[in-house]
C-alpha cells in the first residue's frame, strides 16, 4: 500500500515565490499546509492537479493573479482565503464534494459570473461590498446557537449553528455579519466544531448563552458588515466547556490562541482556563474599543501551534468562543435596531427623570406652604396676644 504523507509549514517559508516552486517532485502527499507564509506568485496549475493531493491549505500569503480553469479530482478542501486574488471565479468553485474558501481577495463579481458566485461571498471581498451604504451600527452573536437570545444587556445574539467544515464561510441572509473557518481536525477526521453543555453557569445572567460554542482546529474570524464608521466597543464572552476542571487527566488539556481584532493582536497565547483561575463551566469576557474606518470589522482567533493536540483528544485545541457583541460610541441608531433599542431605553430615561423632578418640585412646594402657614399662624398668635395684654 502506497503511504500518503503531509507538509506543514507555519509561519516558515517553503519559497519566497509559489510560482517558482517545481510540484511535481512532492510525490504521494495528500495534505499541503503553506498558510500564514507571505508568499508570493501565482497558483500554478500543476499544484491544483497534484494528484493525490486532498487538502490545500494557502491562505493569508500575499498570492496574485487569477486561479486555473481546472483542478484534479482529488482535491476536496481548498483555502485560497485573504490573498490578493483577482478575476473571475472559476467554474470548479461551486463543484459537489468541494470545500473552497476565498474570502477577502479581489475577485471581480458582475453578471458574467454571478451564477457561479458562491453565496454572498461579494460580501467578504476587499474592495467589492454588497451593501448600498452602511446601515448598522451594532450586531450580537451566540456562537453555535440555534435560536435568537436576548441577553442581560439587551442585545438579540442572532444563532451561529452554520456547518463550517475545513474551508467555509457563512453571511447572514441580512449580510450584518459573517464568520469563516479554516482548519482540519487531524484526528479524528470528524471532529466537532460546534460543541454543547447542558451544564449552568453561576457566575453570569446568560447561562443559556455558553451551553454552545464554535470551535476551530485553526482559524476562526467573525465580519461585521456594513458598518458604520466610527469608534465601537468589541464584546468576547468564553467559556471553556470542552476540558473539564475534575482530578481526571483529560483537565490537563490546554486551548491556547491568539486574538486579532482589525488586524491587530490584542491577546498573545490566551487560555481560557487560565483566565478563570483553571476553572471549566466558568464565563470570561474581553472588551476592546476598535475604530472602524471601511464600513468592516474582522475579529480573528487563530490557533499559533501551541496547547495540547491529544488530550483529550487528539485535534481539540483550536480556538473557541461562545459569544460576541460589536455595538458603536454614539450612533443615531438609524436602521440598527440595536441602537433604536438604546434610543427607546434613553428616551424612557428622560421622561422617568422629568417625572422624578417634577415630584420633587411638587414636595418643595407643599413644604414651603406649610412652613409659611405655620409662621402665619405663630405671628397671628403673637399678634393677638399683644392685643390682649
Amino acid at each position: 500500500m502506497t503511504s500518503l504523507y503531509t507538509l506543514v509549514l507555519r509561519n516558515s517559508r517553503i519559497s519566497d515565490n509559489l510560482s517558482s516552486v517545481d510540484f511535481s517532485k512532492f510525490v504521494n502527499l495528500n495534505y499541503l499546509d503553506l498558510s500564514f507564509n507571505s508568499i508570493t506568485g501565482k497558483v500554478t496549475p500543476n499544484l491544483l492537479n497534484l494528484n493525490p493531493l486532498e487538502f490545500l491549505f494557502l491562505g493569508s500569503n500575499n498570492l496574485s493573479g487569477s486561479l486555473p480553469d481546472m483542478i484534479s479530482t482529488s482535491l476536496t478542501t481548498i483555502d485560497l482565503s485573504y490573498n490578493m486574488l483577482s478575476g473571475r471565479y472559476p467554474s470548479w468553485v461551486n463543484m459537489n464534494n468541494l470545500h473552497v474558501n476565498l474570502v477577502w481577495n479581489n475577485f471581480g463579481i458582475d453578471n458574467s459570473n454571478n451564477s457561479i458566485l458562491p453565496s454572498r461571498l461579494n460580501c467578504l471581498q476587499r474592495d467589492t461590498p454588497c451593501f448600498d451604504s452602511p446601515s448598522y451600527s451594532s450586531f450580537a452573536v451566540d456562537s453555535g446557537g440555534s435560536r435568537p437570545i436576548r441577553g442581560s444587556d439587551n442585545s438579540i445574539y442572532e444563532p451561529d449553528d452554520a456547518s463550517l467544515p475545513v474551508a467555509s464561510y457563512y453571511v447572514t441572509d441580512s449580510t450584518r455579519w459573517g464568520v469563516s473557518n479554516i482548519g482540519r481536525f487531524m484526528d479524528p477526521s470528524n471532529g466537532s466544531y460546534i460543541i454543547y453543555t447542558s451544564r449552568q453557569f453561576t457566575n453570569t445572567l446568560d447561562s443559556e448563552l455558553f451551553q454552545t460554542a464554535r470551535m476551530s482546529p485553526s482559524s476562526l474570524r467573525y465580519f461585521g458588515i456594513g458598518l458604520k464608521n466610527g469608534m465601537y466597543s468589541v464584546v468576547l464572552q468564553f467559556a471553556e466547556i470542552f476540558f473539564p476542571d475534575d482530578e481526571t487527566w483529560k483537565s490537563v488539556g490546554k486551548r491556547i490562541f491568539n486574538i486579532y481584532i482589525q488586524g491587530d493582536l490584542k491577546e498573545t497565547d490566551f487560555d481560557i482556563k487560565k483566565q478563570t483561575n483553571g476553572k471549566s463551566y466558568t464565563v470570561i469576557q474581553r472588551q476592546y474599543t476598535v475604530e472602524v474606518m471601511n464600513n468592516f470589522i474582522d475579529i480573528h482567533l487563530f490557533w499559533a501551534g501551541k496547547g495540547t493536540c491529544c488530550i483529550p483528544e487528539q485535534g481539540f485545541y483550536g480556538p473557541s468562543i461562545s459569544a460576541l457583541s460589536v455595538s458603536s460610541y454614539g450612533s443615531n441608531g438609524e436602521g440598527d435596531s440595536g441602537s433604536q433599542r438604546n434610543s427607546t431605553i434613553s428616551r424612557t430615561g428622560l421622561v422617568v427623570g422629568v417625572v422624578v423632578c417634577v415630584a420633587v418640585l411638587g414636595f418643595l412646594a407643599f413644604a414651603g406652604a406649610f412652613v409659611w402657614r405655620q409662621k402665619r399662624r405663630r405671628l397671628e398668635v403673637e399678634m393677638e396676644g399683644n392685643t390682649n395684654s
